[in-house]
């Protein structure tokens, strides 16, 4: 029989030669013939499409395997919608699936019954951690720890001043410590009334400073 594998990794600094590795060993201990491997690299299980997985549907829609191979549910999708959405266009089309972790295929309705099941509580898991997770933040926040970074404690009008007398962007970037764009967005800002007034640019003021200059040296 044609088998196509299907590998998926979150990161793009993750590897799938270990889901590989373990897929075409247990083709070969099936007899499977591989005409096929599919790849998703730093895409997230979430995304209902990705190339990998939308070239292997439309393979199978193509009748160019009849057994498709992952590692574990959770490489095809994350949530039980998605995954029995697959499904369902699998059994269409008479392509077996084959988990390696679970152990399940979908030639026989036992197959389809475990699936189901399996499918559901690895749902039922993630939103039991993604809870957790979330009421361990709410914590942390009653007893005043701080979570994320600590807000930049900066100056921010210096800052534009600075660049507004003739400073270059890096320079200003590398005196203050921070990012050439984070020193765009302040004098953005300030143009746009943030910081409260506006700063008058230095041409202005010099052009003020001359004609009072001159103003004084004729009366003199």
């Amino acid at each position: 029989m044609k088998a196509a594998i299907y590998v998926r990794v979150s990161t793009a600094d993750q590897h799938v030669e270990s889901q590989l590795y373990d897929l075409r060993e247990l083709a070969a201990q099936r007899g499977l013939e591989i005409v096929q491997e599919y790849r998703d690299c730093g895409v997230s299980g979430k995304r209902a499409r990705r190339p990998g997985l939308d070239a292997l549907i439309a393979d199978a829609r193509r009748k160019k395997f009849s057994v498709c191979l992952v590692s574990a549910f959770d490489r095809v999708a994350r949530s039980v919608k998605h995954f029995l959405q697959v499904m369902d266009e699998f059994d269409s089309l008479g392509v077996v699936f084959i988990s390696r972790r679970e152990n399940i295929d979908t030639s026989g309705p036992m197959g389809r019954l475990f699936l189901t099941l399996i499918g559901s509580i690895s749902e039922l898991e993630s939103a039991l951690i993604r809870d957790r997770v979330l009421a361990g933040m709410r914590r942390a926040a009653l007893d005043g720890i701080r979570i994320g970074r600590a807000p930049m404690d900066l100056d921010r009008v210096a800052i534009v001043r600075d660049r507004l007398s003739g400073m270059t962007l890096t320079a200003v970037a590398k005196k203050w410590g921070i990012s050439r764009s984070l020193v765009c967005k302040l004098v953005k800002r300030s143009r746009a009334g943030d910081e409260g007034s506006m700063l008058p640019p230095p041409s202005v003021v010099d052009s003020v400073h001359v004609m009072q200059s001159s103003s004084a040296e004729a009366r003199w």
